[in-house]
This record gives C-alpha cells, structure tokens and sequence, in this order.
C-alpha cells in the first residue's frame, strides 16, 4: 500500500530486498529514492540508517539529484560492522512551500498581510522543533519579524529568509504527513572484504631445491632450476634426479619479501595430500614419471582429505608457523577450498553417494570440454546436501581454528547456490569476519546469484578486458547498482590463465596490467611469477602455461631477477603504497572515466571526500601514444577553467593540468600517470604535501 507521500523505488535493493545490500565499516554509498506527492506542496526526505542495535544515525537529508526527476539521493556512511538496516523517510515540507509562494506573492503585492501572518504562524510552530542551543531563538526572531507591522513587507520577509534561521530550519525541519519506506537489510563487513592486495604462491615451489642422483656433486647452480623438472642446464649431459618440494617452513622465508611488495593476503592453492591415481605429468600429461607432484586440486590419499596438509610440505604445526608468521608481517593467509576429490580420497569409499555414478558403475570425473580432468571427481550434491553441507563446516571450521579468516573457492559455480547460502550463512552467523572469494569465470547470473546469497568477493571478467571500451563500460557496470552486492577482485593472471594480452605485450603489458587492477578495483591479486614477466604458452592460441606450476613444482630465483633488473617488484611495491596512501583508490563506487582524443589511452578518476587520484594508462605495450585529455573538472570538484598542481605519484614529478592537456606514455619507460590533485594554496600559502 503506497503511503500518503509515495516513497518509491528505494535503492540499493538487492533482490526485491529480500537480501541484504553491502558495504563495509566506513564505507559511503548513496540511498536514492522517488519522492513526490500530489499538488505543488513542497516535499523533503532523508535517508535513515539504523545500527545493529537499532539505534538510528545521524539526520542525513536527501537532496534531488536532477530538477524535476523526483529523484531524491542521500550518501550515508555505516561506522561498525554487522547487520543494520536503511530507509527513507518524505515528508511534506510546510516552510519551504511558504517561502516560495512568499518569494512570489510579497513582491508582487498579492494577499501580503496574509502571507505574512501565516508565516509567522508557521515559524513559531517550527521553533519548538528546534533545540535551544541549536538555533531555536533566530526562528522565534523571524516569526517576531514577520509580525512586525512597523517594518516594510519587504524587510520582514528577508529577516525571514535570514541565514541563522534558514539554517536551524535545514537542521531540524518541520516535518507534516511523514511517510517510510519500509527498511531494507544492510549487512556491514570488514574492511578487507573491500580492499586488499592478494599475492598466491604454492608453497611446494618456495625453497623447493634440485637434487641430484649423485648428492655429492651438487653444487649451487644444480640447485637453481627455472622449472620443476631438471633444469635446462643440465639436461643432456647425463644428470639425473628430482626437484625436492618446498615446504611450509621455507614458503615462510618467502613472506618477508611478498609483504615488502606491500601485499595484504597471501593466497594457498590446496595444500592436501594429492591423490597418485590418473595424476597428471607435466603440462597436463597422462603419463606421469615416477617423480611428478600432480595437482593440488586433485585433494585426497591415504594420507587424508580436505583436513589434512600434504606430508612434503610438512605437518599442521608447520602450517601454523607459516600462518603465524604472516600475521606477525601483517598479512593473512587465504586457503584454497576445493570441493573436490581425487579418486584416492576417503571420501570415495566413505560416502560413495556424494559422487556421479555411470551406468558402467565407474564414477565421473571432472570435464570443462575440451579440457579433462582423469584426476579429479566432482560432487554430487542433491542425495546428501545436508551431510555435504554439514562436513563442509567441519572442514572449513577446521581450518579457522588454525588461523584461516579467507578462503578462496575453487569454481563454486558448479555447485548449487542454495549450498553455498547454507554454508556460508552458517560461518558468516557466528564468524563473521570470514571472507569468502568466489573463483566463478562464469555466465553473469551465477555471478550475481553468488554475490548475492554471501561470497563477498568475486573473480570478474577484468583479465578479458583490453581496450578502453571494454574497460570502460566493464567498471561502470561493476561501480554502479552491482557495488551493492558484488565487490570485484582484478586478478591480473592465475595459474589457470595466462592472457593473450600479457603473451604478446612483454613487460610493458604487465606494468599496465597491473596499474589498471590496482586503482580500478579496490581488490587486486596476482599469482607468482607475474613481476618476472613469465608468459610462454603451452602452445599458440593457449591459456595455459608452459611448465605450469599445477603440475610440477617451480622454483624462482628472486634474488637474481631483482638484481639484475628483471622484476616488477619495484612498480609493484609503489601500486601498493600508493592503494594504502590514497583512500579513493580503496573504493569501488566512485569512478569517473574522461575524454581522451585517441583510444589507446584510458582516462579515470577516483574520489574519496577531498582525496582524487587521476590515472592516465597506455593501453598498447608495442608503441608509444599520446593524446590531449579531456577532463570533466566538476567531477573532480573543480571549476571548468581551473588549473591545478598534480603529483604523480609513480615519479615524483609535478605538473599543472586543466581542463585539457597534453600527454605521452612510452612503453617500457612510463606506463601510466598516477597523479594526485592537489588544489591551489590560498594567497601566500604553500601547496599542499
């Protein structure tokens, strides 16, 4: 039933409201809403927030957000975490219909002493909904003013329409025929459910040493291998032997320099037991050697399941050690969950029902045609979903007692959503600091379908997206309605997916890929082996790598990359320092994309309150671009002939910018303009640091 003022088309509404919209502590986002009523009578709303106790926040009012569209806007900002709720309250607004009949009628010497009268009447029946010490005697004033027959008409409006009394009214305004909408749900999380910098690496490959057949002749050099089979230098001259896994205690000695790099998560692929029947060779060979690892996500052996941790990388304390001494760098762990089986593991024998039976009696392994994977049964979820459910609590509650707040979950898109509501409303009910990434490369609809019943971050189509249209209209669709519910993590490659972009561009490809995921989206990752540039396909036309790391395992040598030049380490480390410097580049919602005269160059500013960082990015890692920018200067707060200091912020550099001006980025010297605006001193000051 509509309400006496109509209140309509509340947002953000996540499905019809029956789910909660998003935000996390400190977060600012704008509650919109129609508002009008019947007749020419003045209306004005605000939007309420109401905390996890109930208690409704701060008056915030409403304004309309274009002349004559009804639509009414209020950005409001939930202060702690947990569940809250918002709505809009309208009201007939009496003194701001008189004041623009009185602005009309006075002047023009109709009905003057009427008008009058009722104002004073008005005002004086508002002051008494104005606190003393908050403006109720310049009120009391203007209505005594108004009443004042010795004082021309004239005057007596404009003591009416005085600043002191026009300002206590906007504060505490007198408000007739008040109507809500009804309360929509808000659930606020942590800030790392928005913002954080993610690194993955497999620890089986940090520490991970060659081996020799003859030990006493191995030298330093036999134990640096590129890749996880005997190193080139090696082969064809008679050695033989095996690369030796890494494990928890040496990924430890990892962490100091991925949280050097300013990163906030370190992400695990699966770290349990790996299942030996039809494990995978080397690029996905179905012939193993007698020495190969096989795929961490093919979980499960003798050794255990989901709750065990694979014996070469060493036992649960080591674990804990690892995980300790992330959180003494000020890093958390994400673990890998991947429901999933080899075919080894106790599962099977155990609780044959939760797996895809043939009619030939054999059990189903996993397909994505063309890809197979002979190493891996999925899960069949609708004989047992409530014992699926239940043992994937236990599972995941396992893990958060040994320190794991995250989890990143391996394609949940092919696992019923209704699980996954279950499941993560469960965890989320008692632990809600949790975090749940969901890694569904999938049709929009279980995307959203996803965000919407729980995961807090999702992977996003980002890695396919290369020019600027692409980019462009991608982050605004991610910006706009679906920041309510669905935060974006730019994963700039995976172990998975090794982009055409960064196999054709070389290290300028890279740089520019990671500038684009570290100020589009509040969330960015990386996996291993990006900062050096690794991009050899399996084969042309693949994604996949050559000598990826899920089938064997792939030691680094870091030192010698970063001494010689070689690493992205260094623009690595300024992205970051520059995210945790600049709090707009810690938000989704407020994104703004400029002109620029040639499309190989993309545009855009963030904001947060007086914080603006504008980014300039060549698009084209073979060729040098240039292009005269043209800035929307009311977006950035500035007055369309403005020029204004900025502050790159890759160089140091300083520049004064206006409305339009000239640039030029060259691959492999300068792949992007991060700049901060600084605005101008006032007269005899000093620019802002």
């Amino acid at each position: 039933m509509i309400g006496r003022i109509p209140v309509l088309d509340v947002r953000p509404l996540v499905d019809c409201g029956r789910r909660p919209a998003k935000a996390v502590a400190g977060e600012t986002f704008q509650v919109t809403a129609t508002v009008f009523r019947e007749g020419h009578e003045a209306v004005a709303a605000n939007a309420v927030l109401r905390d996890p106790s109930g208690r409704p926040g701060p008056w915030t009012p409403m304004r309309e957000l274009a002349p004559g569209t009804d639509r009414w806007g209020a950005d409001v900002t939930p202060d702690s975490e947990g569940h809250w709720t918002y709505t809009v309250e309208a009201w007939s607004d009496p003194v701001t219909t008189w004041r623009r009949h009185a602005q009309i009628k006075i002047p023009a010497g109709i009905d003057t002493a009427l008008v009058l009268a009722e104002g004073a009447e008005l005002y004086e029946r508002a002051a008494w909904g104005v606190p003393k010490r908050d403006g109720r005697e310049a009120v009391l004033a203007a209505a005594d003013a108004l009443r004042d027959e010795s004082r021309p008409a004239a005057a007596r409006l404009a003591a009416a329409l005085a600043p002191e009394a026009t300002a206590a009214l906007a504060r505490h305004p007198l408000r007739e025929l008040v109507t809500a909408a009804r309360p929509l749900p808000l659930v606020v999380e942590r800030r790392r459910a928005l913002f954080g910098s993610w690194y993955e690496l497999f620890p089986r490959s940090e520490g991970a040493r060659f081996e020799p057949a003859e030990p006493a002749k191995a030298t330093k050099a036999t134990r640096r291998g590129s890749t996880g089979k005997t190193p080139d230098h090696l082969q064809g001259q008679g050695h033989r032997g095996r690369v030796v896994s890494g494990t928890f205690r040496t990924a430890a000695e990892r962490l100091p320099a991925v949280a050097a790099m300013g990163f906030d998560v370190v992400y695990l692929p699966p770290v349990h037991p790996i299942g030996t029947t039809h494990r995978k060779g080397p690029n996905n060979s179905l012939s193993p050697g007698a020495n190969d690892v096989g795929v961490p996500w093919a979980i499960g052996s003798a050794e255990g399941g989901h709750d065990a941790v694979h014996p070469e990388l060493g036992t649960l304390d080591d674990f804990d050690h690892f995980v300790e001494t992330a959180r003494t760098l000020r890093m958390e762990i994400a673990l890998d969950f991947a429901l999933q089986c080899s075919p080894d593991h106790p599962w099977v024998k155990k609780h044959p029902e939760w797996f895809h039976h043939r009619t030939d009696g054999t059990i189903a392994y996993a397909e994505n045609p063309p890809k197979k994977y002979q190493d891996i049964y999925p899960i069949a979820f609708d004989k047992d979903l409530q014992g699926l459910v239940a043992e994937t609590l236990r599972i995941l509650r396992f893990w958060m007692d040994h320190g794991v707040r995250i989890f990143r979950v391996d394609n949940p898109h092919t696992k019923p959503v209704i699980f996954w509501e279950k499941v993560i409303a469960d965890i989320n009910g008692t632990d809600p600091d949790v975090i749940f990434l969901a890694e569904a490369f999938t049709r929009p609809a279980m995307m959203h379908a996803l965000a919407t019943v729980g995961f807090q971050q999702s992977y996003t189509y980002f890695t396919w997206r290369n020019t600027r249209h692409e980019l462009t209209e991608y982050v605004t669709e991610l910006a706009g309605e679906a920041a309510s519910y669905m935060r974006p993590n730019f994963f700039v490659n995976t172990p998975d997916i090794l982009p055409g972009y960064l196999q054709d561009g070389g290290r300028p490809a890279f740089e520019a890929r990671a500038v684009l995921a570290a100020t589009l989206s509040p969330s960015w990752g990386m996996y291993a082996g990006y900062e050096l540039c690794e991009n050899t396909p399996v084969r042309a036309g693949s994604e996949e790598y050559l000598n990826s790391e899920k089938y064997e395992i792939r030691p680094r040598d870091w030192e010698s990359a970063e001494r010689e030049g070689r690493s992205l380490a260094p623009l690595i480390t300024s992205l970051n320092r520059i995210r945790r410097r600049h709090p707009a580049l810690q938000q989704l919602r407020d994104v703004h994309f400029h002109a620029a005269d040639n499309d190989a160059l993309i545009v855009y500013s963030k904001r947060s309150g007086s914080n603006i960082v504008l980014v300039v990015v060549n698009l084209d890692p073979h060729h040098t671009q240039e292009a005269t920018v043209s800035l929307d200067m009311p977006q950035l707060g500035l007055a369309w002939h403005e020029t204004v200091p900025v502050r790159d912020e890759l160089t140091g550099h300083t520049y004064h910018w206006g409305r339009n001006f000239y640039v030029r980025l060259e691959p492999g010297v300068a792949p992007a303009h991060i700049v901060v605006l600084r605005p101008s001193p006032p007269t005899g000051g000093s620019p802002t640091p």
